[in-house]
């Protein structure tokens, strides 16, 4: 009976040494798991601003191609028109007829983290043409 004991003492000890070892492994990769967030949110607000670019690109050549008069205004007014107000600030639009062809060339710059706080120096380019009508 006695060597029973020892066993369960020899297994209860080690137990013990062990206690606490998952929180302090949990500790030690929690830095990493939020670092990996962070950069996976960054590279979704770099995909939504080409994704924002292209449309406003769109909206943009097809508004002035489709106005009769003004059509600089009219590109540029519907290139800013669906932007959330984060991206509006630093965005530049250019509209130009080109062989038949209405374009629209817009760039936007690129959030950090949080839209409307910080811009990162990267431009984001979005271009779209229409045939001139009439």
């Amino acid at each position: 009976m006695a060597t029973t004991e020892m066993a369960d003492t020899r297994i209860g000890r080690g137990r013990d040494r062990d206690r606490g070892q998952t929180a302090i492994e949990f500790l030690g990769v929690t830095p990493l798991i939020i670092l990996l967030l962070v950069a996976l949110w960054q590279c979704t607000l770099i995909g939504y601003t080409y994704s924002l670019a292209s449309n406003a690109a769109d909206e943009g050549a097809r508004a002035g191609t489709a106005a009769q008069g003004y059509q600089q205004w009219a590109c540029k007014r519907a290139a800013k028109e669906d932007l959330p107000q984060a991206w509006q600030g630093a965005s530049s639009t250019h509209c130009r007829l080109d062989r038949g062809l209405y374009k629209a060339e817009v760039k936007l710059r690129v959030p950090v983290l949080v839209p409307g706080v910080l811009d990162f120096p990267m431009t984001v380019e979005g271009n779209a043409a229409s045939v001139r009508e009439g």
